[in-house]
């Protein structure tokens, strides 16, 4: 299921209300009388918000259809899990450090999944990462959340949490790496195919030779970067 939170329609209702009332006792044909009832609309629907909690729907997700590659399709399904997991999580703990860390795992493993997915191939880099370092993190933090739980400054609990707190950083950059070695082959293409270009366009008379650019620019620095013309 997934959640949707819409705000309440209260607040404006209450409002709306107001002008109502107003108009009905008021004369509303001078400036004034539209300052008046515009402050004690704001108000009373500030006040209304403070006791109208926005209203969250359960929605069943959409299940998506089989790939036809069981690799993939357990991937996704774990994906999915592990993403709402860290949903949950970010709501249950308190701590704002923590659930901003998590929910910037969230994001970075989204998009871990979805390169994934759209790539195929890139599965058997992305092994070690569903097997253990995936899983070992969801459960470091699950057992930060049941000891958050606990309300208890006890010795266990409290070096325990100090401890998944002090290895976060290192998780999260952990994350962005892994997203980040998906896209190794991508960028060798890349600057292959740029300095496939840039030849190219140099042969043709299109741009600088950037072998010559490249010596011109060492001369410069040997030289402090002034050229002096006779």
């Amino acid at each position: 299921m997934k959640k949707i939170t819409h705000k309440s329609a209260l607040p404006l209702y209450a409002a709306a209300v107001v002008w109502i009332v107003y108009a009905l006792l008021f004369p509303l044909y001078q400036p004034l009388h539209f300052v008046i009832v515009a402050v004690v609309s704001l108000v009373v629907g500030l006040v209304a918000a403070k006791f109208c909690p926005d209203v969250v729907e359960l929605v069943p997700e959409e299940e998506e259809k089989p790939t036809g590659n069981a690799e993939l399709d357990e991937m996704i399904r774990q994906g999915k899990e592990a993403l709402a997991q860290m949903r949950r999580l970010d709501d249950d703990i308190e701590d704002d450090a923590i659930s901003r860390k998590i929910r910037r795992l969230e994001e970075v493993s989204g998009k871990i999944f979805a390169q994934v997915k759209a790539e195929p191939d890139k599965l058997p880099q992305i092994r070690k990462f569903m097997n253990y370092y995936l899983p070992t993190t969801l459960k470091l933090l699950n057992a930060y959340a049941r000891m958050d739980r606990q309300q208890v400054d006890g010795e266990n609990i409290r070096s325990t949490m100090a401890r998944v707190e002090s290895i976060m950083d290192t998780v999260v950059q952990a994350f962005e790496r892994q997203l980040d070695s998906l896209f190794g082959a991508e960028a060798m293409d890349i600057s292959t195919d740029i300095t496939v270009l840039e030849n190219m366009l140099a042969r043709e008379g299109l741009a600088d030779d950037p072998f010559r650019r490249s010596d011109k620019n060492k001369d410069d620095d040997a030289s402090g970067g002034i050229s002096l013309e006779l």
